[in-house]
């Protein structure tokens, strides 16, 4: 960054010739690019601006209009500023008709009261130069350094944003082409503040540049996008004009933002991980105020203050059959993410839609339903898992919680619906969505899985034969559950067991042996029936 000329009347070297600014005093925030000496009048057609020259006037005219002539044609080459040394020419300040037609033109006009070395203002001007570009430029390799590291680390967007805002002590925000926003780090300040009316403030922000300062809103803003395809804006609220470094700072940010989205092929949409982002810190509390919440989904288009809160939960069904400690796809979870976000839109019902959890064992969809005070959330959630359905097929299970009021509660339907997938995900309904009335016993059973009651309960029912077929690596468990399964028809579950009838009775008359129960009783069979749905819950649980 250029020295200004209030920064060169602050050196030693300039210091020591008692300067005083006698015309021009506004405009000491001029940018000094060089000092160049000049003894002659008409120096101008050899100068590029940015200059501050240095003259004794020894070689100035006398005529008021030729001094006049001479500051014009310095003003309009662009100098920064003109230094007379007083002493060889003027006794004590400058002719009139130079100080006056200046004033006019804006031009600083610094006097020297006493003899300075010229030398030592050019040498101590021009060292105060090349130190501010080194500084520019090591500043610029750091940046490099940094938006390098987060691009190999795959940093996410959330991340780049806040590295942004932290290196440059300023607000910022990365909004879509429809001016929503994608993410953002208010640095400190009041997030509601920053976002409040955001696309209604973004729209009269318009740049003929990919990057550029809009004066009447203070932002810094660059268009962020590859090969052809822009996908939206970073900004950063400024409220002055950016120095070099905060212009390197935001470009190299776009290049990290766009660069990471060519990568990641396979992962959700930068619209899906805000709203993601904002589901996660609504379930796990981490916003201090509900209203910045609230704030950052109305920035994406979703109004949640005053409105009805439905939280639901995607997953494939496929799920249940996959060991706990590993991940579903995230590919699949992506593209079930977009499926729901469409669905919803289709639908017209607002709604924040992301994966939660991903690339954890718990990753799922997750919707933040907002619905409008007379809305029907029956009829919303059916007309959005019917599109689901049509576009993923029927190994989707969409499970919702129940209607809550605040943001605060969010938290509680979600957990409801989470719980009603981890059920629903393990039977063979068909519904196009489930919530707790619609799992009966077996919903219940899962709710109370981690009740001693219900563990001494298992245990005292099939304790026996859960020992039984431990020891000798026998399936009288699963063979029992067959048959309890089929309605007691041993035809039917001697056919899903692959065995033949005789086989497959003389396995029932073992079960009865080690458990010593009446299969023909119906008691019996309900109670080691429900214990078996309690069993499935609490392995569920544990694997």
């Amino acid at each position: 960054m250029l020295p200004t000329l209030d920064d060169v009347l602050q050196l030693d070297a300039v210091r020591r010739g008692q300067p005083h600014v006698v015309a021009g005093a506004d405009r000491t925030g001029n940018l000094v690019r060089w000092v160049h000496v000049a003894e002659v009048t008409d120096i101008a057609h050899l100068l590029h601006g940015g200059e501050l020259v240095l003259t004794t006037g020894i070689a100035l005219p006398d005529e008021p209009d030729r001094l006049r002539a001479y500051i014009a044609e310095l003003a309009d080459v662009g100098v920064s500023g003109l230094m007379i040394e007083l002493g060889r020419r003027y006794a004590s300040r400058p002719p009139a008709a130079l100080v006056a037609a200046a004033e006019d033109l804006g031009l600083p006009v610094i006097v020297l009261a006493h003899e300075p070395a010229f030398v030592d203002i050019t040498e101590s001007v021009h060292a105060r130069i090349v130190q501010e570009q080194f500084a520019e430029l090591r500043a610029s390799e750091q940046l490099h350094e940094i938006f390098t590291q987060l691009s190999v680390e795959g940093a996410s967007t959330d991340e780049v944003v806040r590295q942004v805002a932290a290196i440059g002590g300023h607000p910022v925000v990365l909004e879509n082409l429809s001016h929503r926003v994608l993410a953002a780090d208010a640095d400190g300040r009041d997030p509601a503040e920053l976002l409040s009316a955001w696309e209604t403030r973004s729209r009269a922000v318009r740049l003929r540049t990919r990057t550029g300062y809009d004066a009447a809103s203070g932002w810094l803003v660059t268009t962020v996008g590859a090969r052809g395809e822009d996908w939206g804006r970073l900004i950063i609220v400024l409220g002055s004009p950016p120095s070099p470094r905060e212009t390197v700072l935001i470009e190299r940010a776009a290049t990290t933002l766009a660069l990471g989205r060519l990568l990641d092929r396979h992962a959700e949409s930068v619209e899906r991980q805000a709203h993601g982002t904002i589901i996660a810190r609504i379930l796990a509390h981490a916003y201090s105020d509900p209203q910045e919440a609230a704030a950052r989904a109305r920035a994406l288009g979703v109004p949640l203050s005053g409105r009805r809160l439905l939280g639901a939960v995607l997953r494939h069904r496929g799920a249940a059959h996959t060991a706990r400690g590993s991940a579903p796809p995230v590919g699949e979870l992506s593209a079930l993410a977009e499926t729901a976000a469409a669905a919803c839109r289709d639908a017209r019902l607002a709604a924040l839609v992301g994966v939660l959890d991903e690339g954890g064992p718990q990753a799922r969809v997750g919707v933040l339903a907002s619905l409008p005070a007379r809305a029907d959330a029956e009829t919303a959630l059916t007309e959005v898992a019917t599109r689901i359905r049509k576009q993923s097929g029927g190994d989707t299970v969409m499970a919702a919680g129940s209607v809550v009021e605040t943001i605060r509660d969010v938290r509680r339907s979600f957990l409801e619906a989470e719980q009603v997938a981890d059920v629903a995900v393990r039977g063979s309904g068909s519904r196009l969505f489930y919530r707790l009335p619609d799992l009966r016993l077996r919903g219940l059973l899962h709710l109370l899985r981690d009740d001693a009651r219900v563990q001494t309960f298992v245990e005292r029912e099939l304790g026996p034969l859960l020992e039984y077929d431990a020891q000798r690596g026998s399936d009288l468990t699963r063979i029992l559950e067959l048959y309890l399964e089929s309605g007691r028809n041993k035809a039917v579950a001697a056919q899903q067991a692959h065995l033949s009838r005789p086989a497959f009775y003389e396995r029932l008359r073992r079960i009865e042996r080690v458990l010593d129960a009446d299969l023909d009783d119906v008691e019996s069979c309900v109670s080691l029936h429900v214990a078996l749905l309690a069993l499935s819950s609490v392995r569920w649980e544990r694997s």
